[in-house]
């Protein structure tokens, strides 16, 4: 009688023990998954938010005054002729780079502050999204600022704005305006063509159902590329309301550009 005395305490001790183990275990599994974040709501006047490798990205509305010190990467012959965020197509040879937030279209000096040489080059595309680094430079960008062989430099970017005078590929402009998004004239460009006909097919199709359907003509060098444009707004906030109309009309590939 003794023994069972003695051990029943240290048998209810470890039932209840494992009992609390198993309610421990059902009450974190009915917790559930912690939910994702969503996605911050586009500031008035701003482009709209967009999210790379899980982090959310805020682009400014405009280039004026934007100064930024940091380090330089540039990307060449896997991304040759794929397409860029703006639509175009990536030349590693043209003066082009890709960065986070600035207004797609924006001219930029940046200086290599390792060897005092510097290099004006376009944004056409987003990035990068290694680490740290401010800018991605073109192949032909990167070489001019002697970084090729090391792969990054540290570097100054300043903002110089939108070409005043079109611009062949080749050429760096003479004069800017400041790159606004708050105000201007901006439209849908629904898809780029190296065929005319193909263009111009869609063109007619959207005038049946929008306005301002047209193609923007783009020399690529040794490529002229049609866009084709709809719509035409004068603050980026109007248009914003109207892009979701596109995307439910089958134009999910549409994005705003500033004209």
């Amino acid at each position: 009688m003794n023994r069972y005395v003695i051990l029943n305490p240290v048998s209810g001790f470890i039932r209840f023990f494992i009992i609390f183990l198993i309610c421990m275990t059902f009450a974190f599994g009915c917790a559930g998954r912690p939910t994702a974040p969503t996605p911050p709501k586009a500031l008035p006047g701003y482009p709209k938010p967009y999210k790379v490798l899980g982090q959310w990205y805020q682009p400014v509305p405009s280039a004026k005054d934007f100064q930024q010190d940091g380090i330089a990467s540039w990307y060449g012959e896997q991304f040759h002729g794929k397409k860029t965020s703006n639509g175009e197509i990536y030349d590693m040879y043209a003066l082009t780079a890709a960065h986070k937030t600035l207004p797609l279209g924006t001219w930029v000096r940046v200086y290599n502050t390792n060897n005092d040489k510097e290099v004006v080059v376009r944004i056409n595309d987003r990035g990068p999204f290694v680490g740290s680094r401010i800018i991605d430079l073109s192949y032909t960008a990167a070489r001019q600022l002697d970084m090729v062989g090391p792969g990054t430099a540290p570097v100054v970017v300043v903002a110089l704005g939108a070409a005043k005078n079109p611009t062949p590929p080749s050429e760096t402009p003479t004069e800017f305006i400041p790159v606004n998004y708050d105000s201007g004239t901006f439209t849908f460009q629904v898809g780029a063509f190296k065929n005319k006909d193909n263009a111009e097919r869609l063109v007619q199709n959207l005038n049946t159902k929008y306005k301002n359907a047209h193609i923007s003509l783009y020399d690529a060098g040794q490529e002229i590329f049609y866009r084709v444009r709809v719509g035409k707004y004068t603050s980026l906030q109007q248009i914003m309301k109207e892009e979701s109309l596109l995307a439910e009309a089958g134009y999910t590939d549409a994005f705003i550009v500033a004209e």
